[in-house]
């Protein structure tokens, strides 16, 4: 029986791998993304939310059977709270605003998270701000602070708040887990490679990796598609880091 999902951020990169496999199998897949989507929608605002979750709900108002938040933007984006909008904020507001959809099919949700989540040095006062749904305070924290600390900070401070929603979720018959991708060849990550900025940095994590090379899309799409099914019916709240073994190498003591 085909399935109906719903995702953000499936023009390019990962989302689009992830919305090319579902569709090659049969599943329906309604895309949110701020262009060229079935919703066009900006999600670092309250008002683009909104408007997305009133078309999804008119798109699939019998239930979504998944959920993919899939939009995201790189520490090269200025300026950095926008970052925190569309990353954290965007993600956790379509999270909530479409569980109502996933609990009528006892769907699934799996968060994009990043292996740079668990890296040292973030600003804690930012990733408590996060947390706590402070969007205009913690937007103006990071303004004065840094892009990695954008990214690295919205995608670890995402990772938490999966963990702490997933019991609740999952007593509601919503099952949520996250994948937390290395660096993976994508657009967004081309504008970091090639970034005066973070172009240096982000090469040199790259070449650690002890798979040998970064990731193709597909490799984190079959990720997710595998948190997706039935096969994974039992895991909740887990980041599974999907990385060619660098969390492993740089954390082996911590899991």
């Amino acid at each position: 029986m085909n399935k109906i999902y719903a995702m953000t951020g499936g023009a390019t990169g990962i989302g689009a791998a992830v919305k090319q496999q579902l569709i090659d199998r049969g599943d329906q897949v309604i895309v949110i993304d701020i262009q060229a989507s079935d919703i066009v929608a900006d999600l670092s605002t309250t008002e683009g939310r909104a408007n997305a979750l009133r078309a999804l709900e008119e798109k699939a108002p019998d239930g979504l059977d998944g959920f993919i938040p899939c939009a995201g933007l790189g520490p090269h984006t200025k300026p950095y709270s926008l970052i925190a909008r569309v990353n954290f904020f965007g993600s956790t507001a379509m999270i909530e605003g479409v569980r109502p959809l996933l609990e009528k099919k006892k769907g699934v949700i799996v968060v994009i998270s990043s292996n740079s989540a668990p890296l040292p040095g973030y600003s804690e006062d930012f990733i408590k701000k996060l947390l706590s749904g402070d969007e205009e305070q913690a937007c103006k924290l990071i303004d004065t602070l840094d892009g990695q600390t954008a990214y690295g900070g919205s995608k670890r401070a995402l990772a938490i708040w999966m963990r702490e929603k997933s019991a609740e979720y999952m007593r509601n018959g919503v099952r949520m887990n996250a994948v937390a991708p290395g660096v993976t060849q994508t657009a967004m990550t081309d504008g970091v490679f090639n970034d005066e900025t973070f172009g240096s940095a982000i090469k040199e994590f790259s070449e650690m990796t002890p798979y040998g090379s970064v990731a193709q899309p597909e490799m984190i799409a079959d990720s997710i598609l595998f948190l997706l099914g039935p096969q994974s019916e039992f895991i909740c709240g887990s980041v599974l880091f999907v990385d060619g073994g660098t969390d492993a190498m740089l954390r082996p003591t911590e899991f």
